[in-house]
């Protein structure tokens, strides 16, 4: 077995978040095919987006019956145009279990051979394992929004999608299937037949956050060259309108949103305490420990929040001043502050106040 090293992970991760136009797709999916025993596909089609790989795949393998449902989509004119000669080229059999089940389950068998349960755990542990959690997150985003656009039989064809650069994680832990990480090094998602490979490109942007979920607050959070785009706030799938309701975002347009999800982001991103100061909200109780707020939002739980001073003073002795999430349950402040430290009211006592 190869040795693991830090640079083979990290090589293997940028893999997987990796952005832009590939090189040398046409010989990568070729090679996948001879190192599966295969000829080698008539025609290598490259589209935009995991969403043209699934409609391509699902127009060239379906009847007449399941072309007329993807018609209404509205999506079908470009990606038959995008693949020209080939739209009448018969795409013949699957071949997705010979070209990656088949390999991967020997690759793992040989892992797991040489390194034991317990060995293949670890080894797993220290290579996919890290990268998978994420990645599996955005196949996940991915598959939603592929389903969002043309129904069951759309997500369903990305169920028989070769991940590409999303299996990375995987084919960080084993050795050899060269074919495979060479088209995951170049490729997004593709769809391997017997007569067509139907390969799609990279994303052209990406943007997470800290959790490694997709989230932007200012345009798609996943884009593609075809104009396939997923946008989020922190994971949360939200309208490709979201951008330009955040921008010049007021307290009256947070109040006017009839979504409650997209309400919470609104505020989030707004800020809260800016919130209370734009909207003209009152205290409705204090006491020594700070300044207890609500605020009532149509269709949802109230946001209960306390003000609070800190008592230690900054270099330039000023007082800091924190506003204090807490359930909407709370109706005093020192209630509030008691359970940001997991006690009661009761059993909170500080003998100073940080």
């Amino acid at each position: 077995m190869e040795t693991l090293t830090f640079e083979r992970v990290a090589s293997w991760e940028r893999v997987a978040f990796a952005t832009g136009p590939g090189s040398d797709q046409g010989p990568a999916v070729r090679q996948a095919y001879r190192e599966a025993g295969l000829a080698e596909p008539e025609r290598v089609i490259v589209l935009g987006s995991p969403a043209a790989g699934a409609l391509a795949a699902a127009w060239l393998t379906g009847d007449e019956s399941v072309r007329r449902t993807l018609a209404e989509t509205g999506l079908v004119a470009d990606v038959l145009l995008r693949m020209g000669e080939s739209n009448g080229l018969e795409a013949g059999r699957s071949v997705r279990e010979k070209i990656r089940t088949r390999p991967w389950a020997a690759a793992r068998a040989a892992a797991c051979e040489a390194l034991g349960h317990d060995g293949w755990s670890a080894r797993w542990a220290e290579t996919g394992g890290r990268i998978w959690p994420r990645v599996e997150r955005i196949v996940g985003d991915i598959r939603r929004a592929v389903g969002d656009l043309g129904g069951e039989s759309l997500r369903h064809h990305t169920l028989d999608a070769v991940l590409g650069q999303h299996d990375a994680p995987w084919l960080s832990a084993f050795d050899g299937l060269d074919g495979l990480g060479r088209v995951a090094g170049c490729a997004g998602w593709w769809w391997p037949f017997e007569r067509v490979a139907i390969v799609t490109e990279r994303p052209a942007e990406i943007h997470l956050d800290e959790l490694g979920r997709l989230h932007r607050a200012d345009g798609p959070a996943l884009a593609y060259p075809d104009g396939f785009a997923l946008h989020a706030w922190h994971g949360m799938p939200v309208p490709a309108s979201f951008g330009a309701a955040m921008t010049g975002l007021t307290a009256e347009r947070i109040r006017e949103e009839q979504n409650a999800e997209l309400r919470r982001v609104m505020l989030e991103h707004f800020g809260f305490e800016r919130y209370l100061a734009d909207s003209g909200a009152r205290p409705v109780q204090r006491d020594e420990t700070g300044r207890l707020w609500r605020i009532d939002l149509a269709d949802d739980e109230p946001i209960a929040m306390v003000e609070v001073v800190n008592s230690t003073p900054e270099p330039d002795g000023t007082s800091r001043t924190y506003f204090l999430r807490v359930p909407p349950w709370v109706s005093r402040a020192r209630q509030g502050v008691a359970w940001t430290f997991g006690l009661t009211e009761e059993d909170y006592h500080p003998e100073r106040e940080t």
